[in-house]
């Protein structure tokens, strides 16, 4: 079928067409059984003739899109797979739009079996040397309204694959009341798997969702309405899941050359009318304030409006066509004026602001129409003309009911003519400004001095806005304004106690637009209460609004990590969402508050308190750099990577990064797959406790029956070896008719090292997370190798990884993933001890601690009195559960009734028999099962009653 499909496709083509998209669709598609030679004398099939001459270049054989969305902030990994067929080695580009608002959080080039990771380091000072360069690229990199772009060019060996790893890290904006998320499938080719799944959870429940066309470069949202082909939507009360998976036709119906746009998500949530909603969670909490229903506050707007000779042709039409539309909208109680300018400038009424009366509108329209091109800029002279018009009255009209005042400044260029120094500008704005008008500053094309509109607009309470050369203007001008074209609330303080929150983000706003979101963060102190007190002042119109209340956090935060546990496991594995927000939020500030500060110490201190948080959240900012780990002695540069976000100090390309050197000639299918050891002692599923003792040639198992969300201490032997385990589990229903309330297994496992140097592995059913020197983030369905510092981690693809440590400790993982999962069933993991020898005697844990204890059986239970350390004590336990053993087993000088049973180990490779222990291993295990339970996933800490018991051990020993 898809043969037929092929050659339809190329029958439909024009012979004049480049031949690569025949060549780039034949090898998405996969169908011939050969490599293109590269020897023109090999008989080929006929119609591979024309292909056979052309380069044969690396092709994406897989794109995929992963995200998840917990209350507004998105964590988004994207995984695309380049293919290089040819026998030499060929250079292999990923590119990526992402959002300007995003932080790159991870990024990891796989190329065969070889694991390339990147770390974040802080960004040095750079000299004056560069300035000029930075300058010629400034505008050209900066011509997305939106988006930014990221790009990685390395060579791939040939017959090897190269996989290429990013994630990212966004706050979803609330605009005319809806969050948009958006992610861009432009893998520039047809590509055999595309896929793209987006998990979305929010507490307060989903009101609205909506997924929209497919936007290219424009074309806005026209066309249909309807989503995407081949999309799916699952939808409850408060999650989401949505997927996008076209074929490979579906993508050639949309775009032949796989520039298919980008994939966009609206909704809405459901709203209670009060302070807002406060989520928190491992102390930090996170204030979302979006009122509803209230009335419009009146504004006083002046439209600065470029006419200079730059503007001549579409520019200015398209913004004359906006203003039209705009002025249309302005309310009856609106005050306004227009300020024209290039070598001149025009005022439309001198002096003053008027009504904005159907009379007046008409004549401002007439004005706008007559409005001609010519001369050059003078940008100064145009604000400061409609700053003067503003604040005049402003101060006549002190007394009136309370307005909100803004400037609408609409550029396409620089300054040059009259003052043409940014800075200057930038002072003269703020010293007639006085904080009396926010300025909003629009930059259309490429020739903008962004740099300047951002300044200009940080510094008066405004957003910069961009619109590219090849968009419609119009229609995104008067998007823009819709933003903020109706106020309803101005001078927005929000307070909490003080004994209560510390380091909140910003919580001071000018105005607040309709359909907008305030958004603060915190770090909670005094743990032992649980309420949040919170506090809102505002201003209406005609009022003043308080609005206080207490909020219970401890209730709210337990609530939602209901919701987060019971929900996509890519939501489970994103829980500390609050705490990284609130990273994402501060680091944001410090560089706006660097962008306004005139004092060169201030702004140094600035910068190194970004540069702290972005490396200790991972986040690539305009203040940290992404380095590839490569090897020194490697002289011939092999990958360039360039990121150009917004900011100005980003627009210097980082040097040339390196990867290590490799045999061009290796291929990833002539690898061997390493072979694992797995061992007996392990859990695994619900969850089965096995423990093999070797040296009895004896097996026990038995169950903990623990609740959802327990973490249990596996193996701790943390003052020895240096290594910890804990298990995390996750709770699911019991099957019907089962004699269990419920089922849990494992969702997480962390091994923890601090010897020879400190490292955290964090392990989920879709991901492992390395962090030590530097953080690696690898998905479960790659496979690959990593070593680093007495590390080897490998990863065999969806079915384990192997971790070891100084070659003589090693741990086996196994992955448990269901297509489709009964109701009972959960996507698990299991943990075996393939390798102990590098673990101390003091090992303990719920495995560790049988390490090196030997037991031993005896089948008749009336002769077990001689060894009883405690006859008296164990006389009832002993005809509690002796009705029921087959067999006693004597370990740690107890007698504990046990009975034959079977176990499936390894995937249900194998089978164990083994001596069973009911009731929670009681009398087998130190203590009981609750002692094991730990705070936390990366708790290291031995707990005192094992401290002692230790103590006394060794003092035993020594007697």
């Amino acid at each position: 079928m898809e043969r037929t499909l092929l050659w339809l496709f190329l029958g439909c083509l024009s012979w004049g067409q480049k031949v690569e998209e025949i060549q780039d669709y034949v090898s998405d598609l996969d169908l011939f059984p050969f490599d293109f030679p590269d020897s023109t004398g090999a008989r080929v099939a006929r119609q591979a003739n024309v292909l056979q001459r052309l380069e044969i270049k690396p092709h994406i054989t897989e794109f995929t899109v992963k995200s998840t969305i917990i209350s507004r902030y998105a964590f988004t990994s994207v995984s695309c797979t380049i293919l290089n067929r040819a026998s030499e080695s060929r250079e292999a580009v990923f590119q990526l739009q992402l959002p300007s608002s995003a932080f790159i959080s991870n990024f990891t080039i796989i190329v065969g079996e070889q694991v390339y990771p990147s770390r974040m380091i802080a960004k040095e000072k750079r000299h004056g040397g560069n300035k000029k360069k930075n300058q010629k690229t400034e505008t050209a990199e900066n011509a997305e309204s939106d988006m930014d772009i990221f790009r990685v060019a390395t060579k791939l060996p040939g017959k090897d694959k190269a996989i290429f790893l990013l994630t990212y890290e966004e706050l979803l904006q609330r605009r005319l009341g809806f969050y948009e998320y958006v992610v861009s499938v432009r893998p520039q080719q047809l590509v055999g798997k595309l896929f793209v799944e987006v998990n979305l959870l929010e507490q307060s429940g989903i009101k609205h969702l909506e997924v929209a066309p497919l936007r290219k470069a424009g074309n806005g949202d026209k066309g249909s309405q309807s989503p995407p082909v081949a999309t799916k939507i699952d939808q409850t009360r408060t999650t989401a899941k949505i997927v996008f998976k076209p074929s490979i036709v579906q993508q050639a119906s949309i775009d032949r050359k796989g520039i298919l746009g980008d994939f966009i998500i609206r909704y809405d949530v459901n709203r209670e009318p009060s302070v807002g909603d406060v989520q928190a969670m491992n102390g930090f909490f996170v204030h979302y304030f979006a009122p509803k229903d209230l009335t419009p506050v009146p504004k006083n707007v002046v439209f600065v409006i470029d006419n200079s000779a730059s503007m001549l042709g579409l520019k200015i039409k398209q913004t004359k066509d906006a203003l039209f539309t705009i002025l249309g909208d302005l309310r009856n109680e609106d005050h306004f004026n227009i300020v024209g300018f290039s070598s001149r400038i025009k005022v439309w009424q001198q002096d003053r602001l008027v009504l904005a009366t159907p009379n007046n509108i008409k004549d401002a329209k007439k004005f706008i129409h007559l409005m001609s091109t010519s001369g050059g800029t003078n940008m100064n002279g145009g604000i400061q003309t409609g700053a003067k018009v503003l604040t005049d009255f402003i101060a006549k009209n002190v007394n009136s009911p309370k307005s909100i005042s803004l400037i609408i400044f609409i550029t396409d260029g620089r300054p040059t003519i009259g003052e043409t120094n940014s800075s200057k500008i930038v002072a003269n704005t703020k010293e007639v400004n006085k904080g009396q008008f926010c300025l909003y500053s629009i930059g259309i094309g490429k020739d903008v001095d962004f740099k300047l509109l951002e300044r200009l607009s940080v510094e008066n309470c405004g957003v910069l806005w961009k619109i590219p050369e090849e968009e419609d203007a119009s229609l995104l001008l008067k998007g823009f304004y819709d933003q903020i074209g109706t106020p309803v609330l101005s001078d927005i303080e929000i307070g909490y106690s003080k004994r209560r929150a510390a380091y909140t983000t910003q919580n001071v706003y000018a105005n607040y637009f309709n359909g907008s979101e305030i958004v603060i963060a915190g770090k909670l102190l005094n743990t032992s209460s649980s309420d949040l007190h919170v506090q809102v002042s505002a201003r209406t119109s005609d009022k003043t609004v308080l609005l206080e209340t207490d909020v219970p956090v401890s209730k709210n935060g337990d609530i939602l990590h209901k919701e987060i546990t019971s929900a996509e496991e890519g939501i489970q594995e994103n829980g500390n969402y609050i705490e990284r927000l609130w990273g994402y939020l501060t680091i944001k500030e410090l560089l706006k508050t660097r962008m306004k500060s005139n004092s060169v110490k201030k702004r140094e201190a600035l910068t190194d308190q970004a540069k702290n948080l972005s490396v200790a959240y991972h986040f690539l900012t305009p203040v940290t750099t992404l380095k590839l780990e490569q090897d020194m002695n490697v002289q011939d540069p092999l990958t360039d990577i360039s990121h150009n976000p917004s900011d100005e100090s980003f627009r210097e390309l980082p040097p040339v990064l390196q990867e290590q050197s490799r045999a061009t000639g290796s291929s990833s299918k002539t690898r061997k797959k390493m072979k694992v050891s797995i061992s007996k002692t392990s859990v695994d599923g619900d969850p089965h406790f096995v423990v093999d003792f070797p040296l009895s040639n004896i097996t026990v198992c038995f169950n903990i029956d623990g609740e959802p969300d327990d973490i249990l201490r596996l193996v701790s032997d943390n003052k020895h070896s240096g290594v910890t385990v804990n298990g995390k589990l996750i709770g699911a229903p019991a099957p019907v008719n089962g004699h269990k309330k419920q089922r849990t297994y494992f969702s997480v496992l962390t091994i923890l090292v601090t010897k020879p140097v400190r490292a955290y592995i964090e392990a989920t059913p879709s991901r492992v997370i390395l962090d030590s020197k530097d953080r690696l983030v690898l998905p479960c369905d790659k496979t690959a190798t990593v070593e680093s510092q007495g590390l080897l981690i490998t990863l065999n693809a969806n079915s384990n990884i192997t971790v070891t440590i100084q070659d003589t400790i090693s741990f086996v993982i196994l992955f448990h993933q269901y297509k489709n999962p009964a109701p009972f069933q959960r996507n698990h993991l299991g943990f075996y001890i393939a390798n102990s020898k590098g673990l101390s005697p003091n090992t303990h844990g719920l495995l560790g601690q049988f390490l090196y204890t030997s037991v031993k059986i005896a089948t008749s239970p009336t002769s077990t009195s001689s060894v009883l350390s405690q006859p008296d004590q164990e006389e009832q336990y002993l005809q509690t559960y002796n009705e029921t053993a087959s067999a006693m087993l004597k370990a740690k000088g107890h007698v504990i009734p046990v009975m034959k049973k079977q176990r499936k180990i390894n995937n249900g490779k194998e089978q164990v028999d083994c001596w069973f222990v009911k009731n929670n291993a009681a009398r087998l295990i130190d203590g009981e099962y609750k002692d094991y339970l730990v705070s936390h996933p990366f708790d290291s800490e031995t707990p005192s009653w094992l401290t002692n018991e230790l103590n006394e051990t060794v003092m035993d020993s020594a007697k």
